[in-house]
């Protein structure tokens, strides 16, 4: 199973309508602050699209967190501003260890990640509008999921 990550899209849509047509993805997982961006971003994508509530998604009724069975995989999906992840990583893995999660898909700092350990994988996409890493290019990871095998994620660039 293809998955599209994305993140901090700030209704700024124009690379994630590029991308989800290069990418072709299976399933969406937006992590937030699509900022009212819900049916755009669902419409645009021909595939199951999951998005949850950001910081910045004032006067939505979007879920805050989702968490998701997938291909054997648990995978918990929030924005991430709640655990602090501007100053770590170590809250949402200790969170998502706790919760019996394999997988923690975030958003909210604007940079991609991939950080796996024996306990947990926590991803970050970055964001498709407002990069905020070194060098600044729009981000979305490839998660590829598949029953019985090891997950794999591979950070992508525009």
């Amino acid at each position: 199973m293809k998955i599209l990550l994305v993140s901090d899209t700030h209704k700024k849509n124009e690379n994630y309508f590029i991308v989800v047509k290069k990418v072709k993805p299976d399933m969406v997982i937006h992590c937030g602050d699509g900022e009212g961006s819900e049916y755009a971003l669902t419409q645009a994508a021909d595939c199951p699209v999951e998005i949850v509530l950001g910081n910045n998604d004032f006067f939505s009724d979007l879920p805050r967190e989702r968490v998701l069975e997938l291909e054997g995989y648990r995978v918990w999906v929030t924005h991430g501003h709640n655990y602090y992840v501007y100053m770590g990583r170590e809250t949402i893995k200790r969170e998502a260890v706790a919760r019996g999660m394999d997988i923690v898909c975030f958003g909210h700092t604007h940079r991609p990640v991939v950080d796996v350990d024996h306990s947990v994988t926590a991803v970050n996409p970055g964001s498709l509008s407002y990069p905020r890493q070194d060098g600044k290019r729009p981000s979305y990871i490839i998660m590829e999921l598949a029953r019985g095998n090891e997950a794999q994620f591979n950070i992508c660039y525009l």
